[in-house]
Formats: C-alpha cells, sequence, structure tokens
C-alpha cells in the first residue's frame, strides 16, 4: 500500500469514525433520553407518549446505520459500504431540513447548524467513494 493511499485509507476511516459516533450518540440519546435531547431544540415531549414512540423508531435504524458506518472504521474491505451509509443517511438528512426550511420556516439555531453538519459529512462520504479522490480526502482531514 503506498503512502498516499494509507493516508486515503486512515481519512476515509476517520471520517466514517466521526459520522458513526455522532450518529450512535444521537440515536442513544433519542433511545434512552429523549424528552432531555428533545429539549435542547426546544421540542417539548412530555406526555406525548405517540411522538415519542414515532420518533425512536427512525432512531432505532439510525443506530443500525451507526453499526455499518463504525464497521468500515475496523474492517477496511467495508469502507465503502460504511461511506455509502454513512452518505445515504446524512445527506437526505440534511437536505429534507432544507426542504423543511424552505417550505416551514427556519427552525432553532440548532437545527440549522444539524442541517450543515449533516450535509457536509454527507458529501465528504459520498466524495470518498469516487475512485481517485483519497488523496483528497486525505488533505481535507488533516
Amino acid at each position: 500500500m503506498t503512502m498516499m493511499n494509507l493516508r486515503g485509507v486512515l481519512a476515509r476511516k476517520l471520517v466514517l469514525l466521526i459520522s458513526g459516533l455522532v450518529a450512535m450518540g444521537i440515536a442513544t440519546a433519542i433511545l434512552f433520553a429523549p424528552n432531555g435531547f428533545y429539549a435542547a431544540y426546544e421540542i417539548e415531549l412530555a406526555g406525548n407518549t405517540n411522538l415519542i414512540n414515532e420518533l425512536k423508531a427512525p432512531a432505532g435504524m439510525l443506530f443500525a446505520a451507526a453499526l455499518l458506518m463504525l464497521a468500515g472504521v475496523f474492517r477496511t474491505q467495508l469502507i465503502s459500504l460504511s461511506l455509502a451509509v454513512s452518505a445515504a443517511v446524512y445527506l437526505p438528512y440534511g437536505l429534507a431540513r432544507l426542504l423543511s426550511i424552505a417550505l416551514d420556516g427556519v427552525p432553532h439555531n440548532s437545527l440549522v447548524g444539524a442541517a450543515i453538519f449533516e450535509i457536509a459529512v454527507g458529501t465528504v462520504c459520498l466524495l470518498a467513494l469516487i475512485p481517485g479522490r483519497e488523496g483528497r480526502i486525505a488533505h481535507m482531514t488533516s
């Protein structure tokens, strides 16, 4: 493995580590402490069992996706799959938030920040899937 190729693999693993840990942290918070998690965004859940249940269902999927993202950190042969999963999770979340901003108005600043983060991470993961981008991804993360 060349030095440039090794740097590219390590950079991709770093991106996957960050995206996987963030997704796992969010999913875990929603699954086990939804009231506190959403209170940070000024969203009140107390007493709304139906809404809590509806929020926990996609959190379970997000947790599973986080495991797939992190799998690429530990198994090099899974990097492409893990990057694809990460891009397929983060980009739709961010783009859906942008659609909501356009249709519904601007939400809490933290949710706007989440959209920016999601689109950035999803874009980096998508770009990392393009052959020949190893060096650029390594440069972006160093």
